[in-house]
């Protein structure tokens, strides 16, 4: 089997750097799919499918842009679960602030998507992660503050753990790259699941 090309269809520069990080050169694709066309109020049912419509959207282009080589896409999609309620990017600092003043001194479940498609062989795996995060008993000034630095405006959930965000962060419990939007223990099994492994070298990952 040859090597096959690894597409992350994603904005994200956290989960690009994600794989990066771990040694893989993937292509990046932007799916630019309307993420308020789909409605759905099960966490783990959102996730998963917000994923396979992100990586479903680039496939007729990647059709024309890679030919036959053999080719992996991934999508993905993280929420933030807290008090029953589903959290995406907020909207507007207001909203960033009202949201930081219910995570203060709480836990929330950060859930993650995960879609994996190999082109040449039509198939499909789909996993998602959950981990808990706890937040510290930040005050009003460090929330205005932190609000006011425009990043939790970028995010799930209104914060980020690699970053400033995680000042705020108490302890987190489960995979913690499944937080910063790509889990590297699920992207392992479902490259597994679809019948592929991977080699390290000292030039990164490969994937074969």
């Amino acid at each position: 089997m040859s090597h096959p090309v690894f597409v992350l269809a994603s904005a994200s520069p956290t989960r690009k750097k994600i794989l990066e990080n771990a040694g893989f050169t993937p292509i990046v694709r932007v799916s630019y799919f309307d993420e308020d066309a789909i409605q759905v109020s099960d966490p783990t049912a959102l996730v998963l499918t917000l994923a396979q419509c992100k990586a479903k959207a680039i496939l007729s282009d990647l059709s024309q842009e890679l030919g036959k080589q053999n080719t992996l896409v991934m999508g993905c999609d993280s929420i933030m679960y807290l008090n029953g309620m589903i959290y995406g990017k907020p909207d507007t600092k207001e909203i960033a602030i009202a949201t930081w003043q219910k995570m203060r001194g709480n836990y929330c479940e950060l859930y993650t998507g995960h879609c994996l498609i190999d082109i040449q062989n039509q198939r499909t795996v789909m996993r998602h992660g959950v981990t808990k995060v706890y937040f510290a008993e930040a005050t009003d000034a460090e929330i205005e503050s932190y609000v006011d630095s425009g990043e939790p405006l970028c995010c799930a959930g209104c914060f980020t753990l690699e970053k400033l965000g995680g000042l705020l962060i108490d302890k987190i419990e489960g995979c913690h790259t499944n937080v910063l939007g790509l889990s590297l223990p699920i992207l392992r099994q479902m490259l597994a699941e679809l019948g592929y492994s991977i080699q390290f070298s000292a030039n990164g990952t490969t994937i074969k």
